[in-house]
């Protein structure tokens, strides 16, 4: 059964990093912080410290702290905190759906859906973009008004590997660089993140629903897409790359031709997110 995250618990879940970033960005002392925070060379510098032995001792802490089970998960080859965060899971612990008609989600998420159409902003959680902020291309950006915007943004605690969602073959992904700033509502006060922080589009030729457009964005001190393949022949729910530390998000753009699950689209507009899992079905193919 999803699980609908409702405007209270968002904000449960979110009270301490909310705060921490009213400080870094409604304060001139925390401004100053943040134009460190957001430079590439920060988040190589904390990535080559997460990929070290030396940040294992944060892994049981962490893992308690956002109540993941160790035992869903390979761990024999956990050498650090990054070996963790990307950890791969059991087999059998994530189902995928093999209807061919099922458009399935591409990870661990909490999900937002949207109709594209011309001029379209979307508002998320006080978040604000336009899918031609995110491709840098308006010309493909075009191709996919009035289809769909699916949004899934991955919290530390989810599982930071994602899939394909159909058979098919992809096209080599196209990257675009930015300064990372967190995923938060309110960086958007200030910057608009969709627009600066890397990011990485795929084009899938999908068998079953036409060209999809996969787009995976990186966050502060993380910056880390690990994309897996390029010009690639690929199967449902075939695992496609990972996230390395720290919140990320996936947005997903079809064709008109999905019948989106009910009650995600009913939450949608209701300003809430729901819950999906790796492989789970978010939608149908419309006959």
């Amino acid at each position: 059964m999803l699980k609908v995250i409702d405007r209270v618990t968002q904000k449960e879940e979110d009270v301490i990093i909310v705060r921490s970033q009213k400080f870094l960005y409604r304060s001139l002392f925390g401004r100053l912080i943040l134009k460190l925070l957001i430079r590439p060379f920060l988040s190589k510098l904390v990535g080559k410290y997460l990929d070290s032995q030396f940040s294992k001792h944060k892994i049981k802490k962490f893992a308690k702290k956002n109540s993941i089970c160790l035992e869903d998960f390979e761990l024999d080859s956990i050498h650090s905190f990054n070996d963790f965060f990307s950890r791969k899971i059991k087999e059998g612990k994530r189902s995928i759906d093999l209807n061919p008609l099922s458009l399935i989600s591409p990870c661990d998420s909490k999900v937002s859906v949207f109709p594209i159409e011309e001029k379209s902003i979307f508002k998320i959680k006080d978040s604000y973009y336009r899918v031609e902020d995110l491709l840098t291309n308006p010309s493909l950006a075009k191709e996919y008004e009035n289809g769909w915007c699916f949004i899934f943004r991955l919290g530390v605690e989810d599982y930071h590997r994602y899939c394909y969602i159909d058979e098919g073959n992809q096209e080599k992904s196209v990257s675009i660089q930015g300064v990372f700033h967190t995923v938060n509502p309110i960086a958007l006060e200030k910057y608009n993140f969709y627009k600066t922080n890397h990011r990485c589009y795929t084009i899938l030729h999908t068998k079953h629903f036409g060209d999809v457009v996969q787009i995976e964005v990186g966050a502060m001190l993380v910056g880390k897409i690990d994309n897996y393949y390029e010009d690639h022949f690929f199967y449902k729910g075939e695992e496609k790359g990972r996230f390395l530390f720290g919140g990320s998000t996936i947005v997903l753009l079809t064709k008109n031709n999905i019948v989106v699950d009910e009650d995600i689209l009913y939450h949608s507009r209701l300003g809430n997110e729901v819950k999906v899992l790796y492989g789970e079905k978010i939608g149908l193919l419309r006959k």
